[in-house]
């Protein structure tokens, strides 16, 4: 007989099964086994399962030696293990006496618990041996004789049931509650309390994944065990099985189908934080981690708080639970996270979008490494699914083998996912599969519509009201949009199955319950009336999503970017909503609804920073009241706290409205923007063009101030040619800047053409004399002053000035600011001392003010700017002359460069004036800041979120009424030329306005013999190189000769502002 111990593994198994059969004994703690000559025997498997069974008895079961021998013998593990431990034991067990017998059985019970919880191996075999031997054990632990032991047994097989992968999973899960219920019969509440709690939770557990019977009762029969466990799991008798009980609790709330879902999910985090007041990283790393991956997950299906701030919440947490779960230690459980966190990813709103998803089908596949769809078949499919709604979704790679690429997954996913096994996750792939046939861009558009309306039906089988009205509700939704699509069939049909989807859809997707959702579909539904031409219901329903918006918007605290993000999403319902206004010829409530979606971050920052001057003292404190009081709220809210959660909501909505009611009674902005009172507020003799892009057409609006608006709409063949035109223009500017400063002027009147702008002007009064131009999106990087009009320009029509504003509602705030005050001013001047006129600039332009500072050359640095801080909160002229750049792929880093900051060819950001930090300053009594810089009026035209970023935004919030800056890499001369003479103009007591426009013809009409003229009058100093250059430059002109004709010298700047 050999004899081993646990330190001399190596090679047992091998040597083992050398022996004659007859030779084979081991002995088990004083149990000698032998092998019988008439068992048929894997000699290998058997010879490992005897040395294994003597570890476990060595050990005590201890896995830190256990799993070690595992995981060298993992190829013992195998399709044959099962059987011969079987046969084995059957033989053995019955030649023992009873005491023996009932020592391997406790052995082979210990293994089969030690064999469902390791990791590594294929986990279907591990439980499938698992389950022999519990089955084996059974023979020897009797209900007769040993009740408990036996009851225990059958709450492990029904363990081993539920979580099997072999076999059909609906009849596993019965099987797994039949052995549960069948422990229950011993262990009774009164007679062994902590086992019957056990096992409560157990046929919960069973009971959220169970396949058979309606799922939402399922899940509610769930509940009740769980808590009826906690009846007896409490906190301070059993903490760790306390904590387990709140994650199975919480798992069920998430899942719960009866109830308010907002709620459902409320309690799902509420007990997953308690989880984690026993399972702390330190005393129990492996829970803890679990309990974080639950966390992530009801983060990522949460409703109530910031959903953006929800959705970092569940990365962190995923992040978190990968710090323990790793790939090497943990496979499943790390593959489990990566399946969470790519779902997070793919609905984060932070971060750029296309690196988001691009993460998510990382994670996705990450997780597939693990889960193949030999070993986890099921696990293989949801991965599968989820993969392909990121593919579904992406925005990196060609977009139609993306879409391919989703089918091709949904498809794979189904072979899994059979209507018989899983009726549930089938449905769940027949709609996402519908999702991407709808969008699906090869063959043909009305087959793929067909099948997407097919895949829909299919899902709609097992997606009932009854049965799962949340996942109902989104089938009808996507049902809805199939059909507003569809190209077979009658289309007035068509249009009238989607309302009715629509209309079914949001008896459950109702804005109490799912505001994200009941806005997503009643935009669709308001689509769908407008494709109908059904205009009147049409406007009220576009009416109610854009409230809700307006609610969702005001629960964001995450910051500027989430919003920006709502805006951009939600930026085609506003420009619906402007159709629908003139269809029903409300023009006014037309550019009510433009104003509301332009610059509403920028329109909340100047109310919040202007407040003192705009309202009344006691208004202002009450308007913080309000501020202070939400802001509480929603910090409950957010963090979990709310005592009594649809109370503090509906106390938020009443606080809002009461604020929002006091705010727009002094000043009717924002999302209480009338146009009524914003029209009353206009001079008689100045007119405002508002342009507005739609995506089939160009709008102009024309406002006077007692008059009618007059509407003007383009073709959409004028667009195509506006945005081809745009195309043209900014390829040139960017890759060929001499062709696009020699064809400017041409360029020029081809958009005038474009824009029909002498039919548009034709309808403003002769007797307005002055031009306020708001422009829209790429619009706002266009010179319209110089638009040509017959032999003239824009600018020469409009006596008292063309002037531009970002919107009505920002005119209407600056309005607001009294800037009487014209003496203190505050260069910089050639920080970079790379701009031959800039000195002359700005030292000629110094003399028209009594109060100056000038930071000049090396002096002009960014620290010297903050030591200034104070000075230039009483600054009432602000004149940058240097150098600068717009940064499209990041505005807020666009930098206005100072001594310094070049470093080789780099700029360093940090010795830059950047457009973020001009937002934080502090121009309280500034009037006037001229940008004598390139590209200082650009703005991110790519957004689709309305919202006006570039340097003149962020000096109008910082506190100046007016900015005067430029569209394009200007010249140095006639840069400085302009700025002396605006500034000359401004002394004549007139509008910046004016003083720009009229500076700029000047320039334009400028003859040689006139510059020479002006230049001696004003007696400016030109140092003898300078001189020199003039010269070079000028000699061959004749006197009357124009060399700033071109718009290149005198149109890039434009006034923004009052």
């Amino acid at each position: 007989m050999l004899n081993y111990t646990t330190g001399d593994l190596e090679g047992a198994a091998e040597e083992f099964s050398k022996l004659q059969r007859r030779e084979r004994q081991v002995e088990i703690v004083g149990v000698n086994l032998s092998i019988p000559d008439e068992v048929p025997l894997f000699e290998v498997e058997l010879a490992f399962l005897q040395r294994l069974l003597q570890i476990i008895s060595e050990s005590n079961s201890d896995t830190q030696v256990v799993y070690p021998f595992l995981a060298k013998n993992l190829e013992k593990l195998n399709e044959h293990l099962a059987e011969v431990l079987r046969l084995w034991a059957t033989n053995i067990l019955k030649k023992l006496q009873p005491d023996e017998a009932q020592l391997i059985a406790t052995y082979i019970s210990n293994f089969s618990i030690l064999l469902t919880q390791f990791p590594l191996g294929s986990r279907a075999r591990n439980i499938e041996i698992a389950i022999t031997g519990y089955e084996i054990v059974l023979t020897v632990f009797t209900r007769e004789v040993f009740p408990k032991n036996w009851a225990g047994t059958q709450a492990l097989l029904g363990n081993a049931y539920r979580d099997r992968i072999s076999g059909n999973k609906a009849e596993n899960l019965e099987q797994a509650l039949t052995y549960f219920l069948a422990a229950l019969q011993i262990f009774t509440r009164d007679d062994f309390p902590q086992d019957w709690a056990l096992t409560q939770i157990s046929l919960g557990e069973a009971y959220i994944n169970r396949i058979m019977g309606n799922k939402a009762e399922n899940l509610e029969q769930a509940l009740t065990y769980f808590l009826a466990a906690l009846q007896i799991l409490t906190h301070d008798d059993f903490p760790q099985d306390w904590a387990g009980a709140q994650i199975n609790l919480g798992v069920a709330y998430i899942n719960r189908i009866w109830g308010e879902k907002a709620e459902n999910l409320e309690n799902a985090i509420a007990a997953f934080a308690a989880a984690l007041e026993v399972r702390t990283r330190s005393a129990f790393p492996y829970e803890w981690a679990a309990t974080q991956n639950a966390l992530g997950t009801a983060y990522i299906s949460r409703i109530k708080g910031d959903r953006s701030d929800n959705l970092e919440m569940a990365i962190a947490a995923s992040h978190a639970a990968l710090t323990v779960y790793t790939r090497e230690a943990f496979p499943i459980d790390w593959a489990a996270t990566q399946n969470n966190l790519a779902t997070a990813y793919r609905e984060r709103i932070k971060g750029d979008r296309a690196d988001n998803i691009e993460n998510a089908i990382a994670a996705c596949s990450d997780a597939l490494q693990v889960y193949t769809s030999s070993a986890f078949p099921q696990n293989w499919a949801q991965m599968q699914n989820n993969l392909g709604t990121a593919y579904r979704d992406r925005i990196t790679g060609d977009r139609a083998e993306n879409l391919e690429r989703a089918i091709a997954t949904y498809s794979a996913a189904l072979q899994v996912y059979t209507r018989e096994l899983f009726p549930y996750h089938w449905a769940m792939t027949q709609n996402n599969l519908g999702t991407a046939y709808r969008e699906r861009i090869l063959g043909e558009r009305a087959e793929n519509l067909e099948r997407a309306i097919a895949s829909f039906m299919l899902a709609l089988q097992v997606r009932t009201l009854e049965a799962l009205p949340y996942d109902w509700a989104e089938t009808q939704n996507n049902l809805a949009i199939a059909y507003s699509n569809r190209i077979k069939g009658d289309r007035s049909e068509n249009l009238e199955r989607a309302i009715a989807s629509y209309q079914a859809a949001l008896t459950v997707r109702t804005r109490e319950t799912l505001p994200y959702d009941w806005a997503e579909t009643l935009f669709n539904l308001g689509l769908a009336y407008q494709n109908a031409k059904r205009f009147n219901e049409a406007y009220t329903t576009f009416k109610q999503t854009i409230e809700t918006v307006e609610y969702l918007r005001s629960e964001i605290v995450s910051g500027d970017e989430t919003k920006r993000k709502q805006a951009e999403e939600w930026n085609k319902l506003y420009s619906c909503m402007v159709k629908v206004c003139l269809e029903l010829k409300e023009d006014a409530q037309a550019i009510e609804y433009i104003e509301h979606s332009k610059n509403r971050n920028l329109v909340e920052l100047f109310l919040e920073r202007d407040s003192k001057t705009i309202f009344p003292p006691e208004v202002v404190t009450q308007l913080e009241t309000y501020r202070n009081e939400i802001a509480k709220g929603q910090y409950q809210i957010q963090n979990g706290k709310a005592e009594n959660l649809q109370s503090i909501v509906q106390h938020l909505q009443e606080l809002r409205q009461q604020r929002n009611e006091l705010q727009d009674h002094y000043l009717p902005v924002g999302s209480g923007f009338k146009f009524e009172s914003f029209q009353a507020t206009l001079d008689k003799r100045t007119a405002i063009i508002e342009w507005y892009i739609l995506d089939d057409s160009i709008l102009a609006f024309i406002i006077k101030s007692t008059e009618e608006i007059t509407v003007w709409q383009s073709q959409l063949e004028d667009l195509e040619a506006l945005i081809d035109w745009k195309e043209k223009y900014l390829a040139d500017y960017h890759n060929q800047k001499d062709q696009w400063r020699n064809q400017l002027k041409e360029r020029l009147q081809e958009l005038a053409e474009i824009l029909y702008i002498e039919e548009i002007l034709a309808q403003i009064p002769k007797d307005c004399n002055r031009l306020i131009l708001i422009l829209h999106r790429f619009l706002h990087l266009l010179p319209f002053n110089a638009l040509p009009i017959g032999e003239s320009y824009l600018i020469d029509l409009f006596p008292n000035g063309v002037s531009y504003a970002p919107s009505c509602q920002l005119l209407q705030l600056v309005q607001t600011r009294q800037r009487l005050e014209f003496s203190n001013f505050f260069a910089i001047q050639d920080p970079n001392q790379n701009l031959a006129w800039t000195d002359i600039e700005v030292e000629s332009i110094q003399q028209c003010f009594s109060n100056i500072y000038v930071l000049k050359g090396n002096a002009a640095t960014k620290q010297a700017i903050t030591n200034q801080l104070n000075l230039l909160q009483s600054t009432h002229c602000i004149h940058f002359a240097g150098n600068s750049y717009f940064n499209l792929n990041s505005p807020l880093e666009s930098p206005l460069i100072l001594a310094d900051a070049n470093i080789s060819e780099t700029i360093d950001l940090n010795k830059c004036l950047t457009l973020e930090e001009i937002f934080n300053l502090n121009l309280s009594e500034c009037r006037l800041v001229t940008l004598s810089a390139s590209e200082t009026a650009l703005t991110d035209f790519t957004s689709v979120s309305d919202e006006y970023i570039s340097f003149p935004s962020a000096f109008l919030f910082a506190g100046s009424t007016s900015v005067v800056s430029s569209l394009w890499d200007i010249s140095d001369l006639s840069t400085a030329l302009l700025m002396i003479r605006f500034y000359q103009n401004l002394q004549m007591r007139t509008t910046i306005a004016v003083a720009l426009n009229q500076a700029q013809i000047w320039l334009r009409d400028l003859t040689k013999i006139k510059l020479e003229r002006w230049r001696a009058e004003y007696e400016l100093v030109l140092n003898p190189t300078i001189r020199m250059n003039l010269r070079r430059l000028f000699y061959k002109l004749a006197d009357d000769a124009k060399p700033f004709k071109s718009p290149y010298y005198w149109a890039a700047f434009c006034a923004i502002g009052v």
